[in-house]
């Protein structure tokens, strides 16, 4: 194999590879063995029709792009090890230059990591960040507290009222005609939470139970049903049971059956130290991201469109698992939104570029500093981890890769942080 490089536009490397005649030639062995199989020739059993035979029935070039698939992976992985300096990014674009009896030329279009002008990353002031614990926020903490301790309360004396959960029937017809999704029988609902069409919680609010009435909407212009788009409709609506949310009194009793504090001062003061020290962590990461992009502004690089691309395949992904979780589809919706694949991507491509140039900034600040994760200081911290989770600390070479990866990388972004907030001033 011969081959040579060449830089090219955008952050790409051009590889030339050639193949003499006679790893041409092996290569087309290779994928003849790889298929033989698939073919039958009548006066051959399956897989012993020899090469000769084949091409002559089905022409010289039935394994060329087998060949191609199977000889530049191989030949391409030559290169990479020769050249250390061509640090790909991802797959490479590959062509034929040249195809002749004396072997094939081919040509690939590498996006490599791209060369920077990082921007100053030391001598920079920053302002510091705080968050205080005031009153209103521990107040705020006893309110959630209580209503995750709150109950549902039978109301037999009144109308429903705004606030409360109330227990209906209902059934939706737009011009007479029932719809689908439009009927449901004993529907809990929350008065005020906004959950139903427009205007339909505010006329249910005054009914007593067992009273039957007429509801009058209009469905939204964006509503995500074609069919019901704007139109007005009319809804049945009889009304079973209305609740009201009780909420337990905040006293020392309470306080020690939901948290195990043993007063209500004692929790607060428990629940003050934890919101100090979310507030400090909360605080550290912002700081930590304004550095970052306070650097990366200040860079100047020529992102490849493959990382960008990949950025964007890894930020759909994750939508489509939130999604799941959620009980969506990515497919449906695409469908309520009117988008195609397309144009969904094209939401994420700032984000992807952001993304993708602050990556690169750290890795270049990282390789600037030397900063390394060493094979004791990685053991310590999964061993803390393990002891953490009450596991059994497995021997040093046994551990997973990913979470040995995972630590690494962890220990490497921490002491670059430590770095950029020892080097630059913070008030």
């Amino acid at each position: 194999m011969k081959y040579n490089f060449e830089k090219a536009e955008k952050s790409t490397v051009k590889v030339h590879i050639e193949l003499d005649s006679a790893e041409w030639a092996k290569a087309q062995v290779d994928a003849y063995n790889k298929n033989k199989n698939k073919f039958s020739v009548p006066g051959f059993r399956k897989g012993k029709v020899p090469m000769k035979v084949l091409e002559n029935a089905y022409g010289k070039g039935i394994f060329f792009e087998d060949a191609i698939n199977i000889a530049f992976p191989k030949y391409f992985e030559e290169v990479l090890e020769k050249e250390p300096s061509i640090e790909i990014v991802a797959s490479p674009d590959l062509d034929v230059e040249d195809l002749t009896e004396d072997g094939i030329k081919l040509i690939a279009i590498v996006p490599v990591k791209p060369e920077l002008k990082l921007g100053a990353y030391k001598g920079i002031k920053f302002e510091k960040i705080e968050y205080n614990v005031t009153d209103e926020d521990i107040e705020n903490d006893i309110k959630r507290l209580q209503e995750r301790n709150s109950r549902l309360v039978d109301v037999t004396d009144r109308a429903c009222a705004d606030g409360d959960s109330v227990v209906i029937d209902y059934s939706g017809s737009v011009d007479g005609v029932k719809f689908d999704g439009g009927t449901a029988k004993n529907q809990t609902l929350v008065l005020g939470s906004k959950s139903f069409i427009p205007g339909f919680e505010d006329q249910v609010v005054g009914m007593a139970i067992g009273e039957e009435k007429d509801i009058n909407v209009k469905f939204p212009d964006d509503y995500h049903a074609e069919n019901l788009k704007g139109k007005d409709a009319v809804f049945t609506v009889k009304l079973h049971e209305i609740k009201v949310k009780e909420l337990p009194e905040v006293t020392d009793d309470f306080i020690k059956e939901a948290t195990g504090s043993e007063t209500v001062e004692a929790y607060k003061a428990d629940a003050k130290l934890k919101m100090e020290d979310s507030n400090a962590k909360r605080a550290e990461r912002e700081l930590e991201n304004k550095m970052v992009e306070f650097i990366t502004d200040s860079t100047e690089v020529e992102i490849p469109d493959a990382l960008i691309e990949n950025q964007i395949d890894y930020m759909v992904q994750d939508m489509e698992y939130r999604m799941q979780y959620q009980g969506l589809k990515l497919a449906d919706f695409l469908k309520y939104t009117n988008q195609s694949m397309a144009d969904y991507r094209k939401t994420f491509t700032e984000q992807a570029k952001k993304s993708v140039k602050q990556q690169l900034v750290i890795d270049a600040i990282i390789k600037a500093e030397n900063i390394e994760a060493t094979d004791d200081e990685i053991k310590v911290k999964l061993e803390e981890m393990y002891a953490k989770n009450g596991k059994e600390v497995p021997n040093f070479k046994d551990y997973d890769k990913k979470q040995f990866d995972y630590i690494k990388q962890d220990i490497i972004i921490n002491k670059l942080f430590d770095i950029l907030k020892k080097e630059n001033t913070i008030a």
